[in-house]
């Protein structure tokens, strides 16, 4: 095996600091060679989270939510975390309908993600959700959330839209074209 594919070795982990969202830990790390260093993580989570293309006949079905990070609303795909234990696609259509008062009848998978795995250890699936059907659910979120239809054969012209920038929703919405041209052909 080669030395930059073996693990390094975890000396030690120390809480740093604590929120009431976030855990933040210490880990000193040994190195195949040698090396010792400290890098900091938020702690370790076994939840994964959702991201939901909805397709709505020719059209996407997007939200507009407020991000505190940025202090601005987002164009962006509905997401969010999974109950423990649910499964995917039973998380994907539970938050489909909190987000956006729409269930789906067909959910396919289409990539897991991670974000900045130096940092953190949290995984998105990313599903494109068919069949769509009026159903909500209450949901978490402060506010309503708006609603916007995009037209599928215009996706990759929200890269131009100053409000769909987020890491997560531009790699959905690349994964969505590719699954998009291989099946209308």
């Amino acid at each position: 095996m080669d030395n930059y594919l073996q693990k390094p070795k975890i000396h030690h982990v120390e809480t740093v600091a604590k929120s009431r969202l976030f855990t933040v830990e210490s880990v000193d790390l040994e190195f195949s060679n040698g090396t010792r260093r400290v890098y900091e993580r938020m702690q370790p989570s076994h939840r994964e989270a959702v991201m939901i293309v909805p397709v709505m006949d020719d059209h996407l079905l997007l939200i507009r939510e407020y991000g505190v990070g940025i202090e601005d609303y987002e164009l962006g795909f509905p997401k969010g975390l999974m109950d423990v234990g649910e499964e995917v696609m039973d998380a994907a259509n539970r938050e489909l309908m909190e987000e956006t008062g729409f269930g789906a009848r067909a959910f396919l998978f289409l990539n897991r993600l991670t974000m900045a795995p130096s940092y953190f250890s949290n995984k998105i699936n990313i599903v494109v959700a068919q069949g769509l059907y009026p159903q909500r659910l209450k949901g978490d979120e402060p506010e309503p959330l708006s609603l916007v239809l995009w037209p599928i054969d215009r996706m990759l012209k929200l890269l131009n839209e100053p409000d769909f920038c987020e890491a997560r929703n531009v790699s959905a919405l690349f994964f969505a074209h590719a699954w998009w041209n291989i099946n209308r052909k």
